[in-house]
């Protein structure tokens, strides 16, 4: 305690002060001296065991503090007495419990940046090994023709499958992250439904897809047309992917006091009930998806909604069809 140069000041200045104490009451008697030697001796003596104690208190925190920097944040000094010490114990177990969530915030983003690096890895080896193959296979002097265009046009869906898996998944890691903003426009449902529909205009005419649309102009909901317009347009590929040569998909919106609904419903396949739960999971496939299918559509466009307020449930029947319902509330749920 003594290395400490405010302790050596703070016994000097009292030692002096006790010194003219004793030396002034030599004037008055010895009885007065002998007094005042004894009550600054006292005096002192207590300083010096209570600043001991201080200063025992602050090496305890000390060793607590480097304990913390190591990584052990089991460690509890809450005090529940009155004074500065009490409240500066409470306050680094306040900053040890933030710290302690932060530290598992951080493991838990590892961690998904570790799948997320996983899946890309899994999902890009199969369009990789076949475009590895076919390039074996073209540089053959004696492939005909009619093989050579074949592999190269498998190949360029490979590369265009390659860049919508990549594509898709950048948009994952953004909303996961926190990094995308949706606005908060008033956004007419009509005006979504229209951009939606025009990238499926033509996988729609190859097949001979009616489609039905429902609902009144005036109807809107507050948040953003573009990714909403994402959200849907990977909804309605799902249906039109579903849906037998001839058949009917419908969109119907309509708006309330708490919601907006927009329902989009096919006659297609249908779903099978024991997967229902799992068809917004990333990466799952059901027993009807297409061989192309990756099952990152759903899964992003339900990312996309509830991100916005919004909720999407889906009914099916096999052999009936399916309807997903998606909802945007108007207040906070």
């Amino acid at each position: 305690m003594l290395r400490n140069r405010e302790i050596r000041w703070l016994l000097l200045t009292m030692c002096s002060i006790s010194l003219v104490a004793t030396a002034v009451a030599a004037f008055i008697s010895l009885e007065t001296v002998g007094i005042t030697a004894v009550t600054s001796a006292l005096l002192i003596g207590c300083s010096v065991l209570f600043t001991r104690w201080r200063y025992v208190e602050i090496e305890k925190l000390s060793g607590y503090l480097r304990q913390i920097s190591s990584g052990n944040y089991s460690l509890d000094v809450r005090d529940n007495q009155e004074g500065e010490l009490s409240i500066l114990k409470n306050d680094i177990y306040k900053v040890t419990l933030m710290l302690s969530e932060q530290s598992a915030q951080l493991q838990e983003d590892k961690m998904k940046l570790t799948n997320a690096i996983s899946d890309i890895s899994h999902q890009l080896k199969t369009p990789l090994t076949s475009m590895t193959v076919m390039a074996d296979l073209l540089s053959d002097p004696e492939l005909n023709t009619e093989k050579r265009m074949e592999f190269t046009r498998k190949i360029t869906i490979q590369l265009e499958r390659i860049g919508w898996l990549v594509s898709s998944l950048l948009k994952f890691s953004k909303i996961d992250a926190g990094t995308i903003h949706f606005k908060k426009d008033q956004v007419q449902v009509n005006k979504l439904v229209q951009k939606s529909l025009e990238p499926m205009l033509i996988p729609m005419d190859i097949k001979e897809l009616r489609m039905l649309i429902d609902g009144e102009d005036t109807t809107t909901f507050v948040g953003d047309l573009n990714w909403t317009a994402e959200a849907m347009i990977n909804i309605l590929k799902n249906c039109v992917e579903h849906t037998p040569a001839g058949g009917d998909i419908t969109i119907s919106f309509a708006e309330n006091a708490l919601f907006t609904e927009i329902i989009i419903t096919d006659n297609g396949k249908g779903i099978p009930k024991a997967e229902i739960p799992y068809i917004f999971k990333r990466f799952y496939k059901g027993k009807n998806a297409s061989e192309d299918s990756v099952g990152i559509g759903l899964a992003l466009a339900q990312s996309i909604i509830t991100g916005q307020n919004g909720t999407i449930d889906v009914k099916s029947e096999v052999g009936k069809g399916t309807q997903f319902q998606i909802k945007f509330y108007k207040q906070v749920i």
